[in-house]
């Protein structure tokens, strides 16, 4: 089996440790019980803040239920609990020879997208209904993680060659891609090519050129975005009007800027301690569907910098734990997959709190474990269990 090629992270050209060494370390067989304790409190405190912002907009509309964002959000999590637990219980190593079918399926159910099993919501056809209702390009995340943590092993050193690089590369343009044209979702593109150009830029020999290609990417946008601003403002293309409702924050505050608007008011009247739990006055209608990917204005209004400061922190503790099990893994299979779960929490967090400060124009990214939505909690909570599974297996020292 290929497994046999799959060695130690950061350990490939080190000789073997002494007989005696290695009879002292023996495998934990128990879960990284702080990320588990971590997440758990993320999902509460998520769970909390859900019912805070969805409550009135709940009961006054026509669902009349002030519970009924959080109810399904709380049956969701216990769910995904479960799944993160089961996944757990397996041995990562088997994901290994699913990972190109797993790529596959997932860039055909985005294809699905564009079928009749293909839902709209809002305006956007980004849902697949196959008995449930789903995003097929949450799948693609873990695809990409996945296919490319096998890939990036079974190339081995020739990844140091231009053709290798650019088949890697175009593996994960395609899914990229994919969720871009398929799914009308440049969001999860961005983050999907984020995960894929990060797990690229650990293993690469090369990692200046990587460097310069980032410089040379944010150089042409910017100069982009200042020869199209006229353009940008005169289009229907809903994208570009987003930007220039970035750019011109004021001229657009009544229209496409207006959500956004209203959460940079609702952080500036939670001060450093907050309005106090439950008395948001911005949730009132005023920021459309707060709950969801403005969840964390909601935060700042109620429980002021200290409370926002908190939820970073939670999740600076999460993807610390997340690079202690990748940095100690028992192999580069298992330490590739930990870091590709890494950069994907990373970059949504990121891209959330930037679009909730307003410093990159709006875009569909939810915050991890607290905004309400089904797909996002229950793929995540794969990702932990994913994570959960590779920390059972770290040797233990003593």
């Amino acid at each position: 089996m290929y497994m046999a090629k799959v060695v130690p992270f950061g350990k490939e050209h080190q000789p073997a440790p002494p007989a005696a060494k290695k009879k002292s370390r023996k495998r934990t067989g128990y879960p990284d019980y702080a990320l588990l304790a971590v997440v758990i409190i993320l999902v509460c405190f998520g769970l909390v803040m859900l019912y805070s912002a969805s409550a009135y907009e709940a009961a006054s509309s026509a669902k009349a239920d002030d519970m009924y964002y959080f109810r399904r959000q709380l049956l969701i999590s216990l769910f995904s609990f479960a799944v993160a637990i089961g996944v757990s219980r397996f041995d990562y190593h088997l994901f290994i020879a699913g990972s190109y079918v797993l790529y596959w399926t997932a860039f055909i159910l985005m294809l699905a997208v564009r079928t009749p099993l293909g839902v709209t919501i809002n305006g956007a056809r980004r849902w697949l209904r196959l008995g449930i209702q789903f995003q097929p390009s949450e799948v693609a995340k873990i695809a990409v993680i996945l296919c490319m943590s096998y890939m990036l092993i079974e190339v081995g050193k020739r990844l140091k060659t231009k053709k290798v690089t650019l088949n890697l590369l175009g593996a994960v343009i395609l899914q990229a891609g994919g969720a871009y044209l398929l799914t009308d979702n440049l969001s999860t593109a961005v983050i999907i090519f984020g995960i894929g150009f990060g797990m690229l830029y650990l293993l690469h020999p090369n990692k200046k050129l990587f460097i310069v290609v980032v410089l040379a990417v944010v150089i042409v946008v910017i100069l982009g975005l200042i020869l199209l601003d006229n353009y940008m403002q005169s289009t229907d293309d809903f994208r570009m009007i987003r930007i220039a409702a970035w750019m011109h924050k004021e001229q657009y505050a009544n229209d496409e800027g207006y959500q956004v608007m209203q959460g940079l008011y609702a952080i500036g009247r939670g001060g450093f301690l907050g309005q106090g739990l439950g008395n948001s006055t911005q949730k009132l209608s005023t920021i459309p569907e707060a709950q969801n990917d403005m969840i964390f204005t909601i935060i700042c209004e109620e429980l002021g910098l200290f409370g926002a400061l908190l939820v970073i922190i939670l999740f600076g503790y999460l993807l610390y734990r997340l690079f202690i099990i990748a940095q100690n893994a028992p192999d580069l299979y298992g330490s590739l997959v930990a870091s590709g779960i890494f950069i994907h929490i990373a970059l949504q967090v990121i891209l959330n709190i930037c679009v909730v400060l307003y410093i990159i124009p709006t875009t569909g990214v939810t915050l991890p474990f607290v905004s309400y939505g089904g797909t996002s909690v229950v793929f995540l909570m794969f990702e932990v269990g994913l994570a959960l599974g590779i920390s059972r297996q770290i040797p233990d020292a003593g």
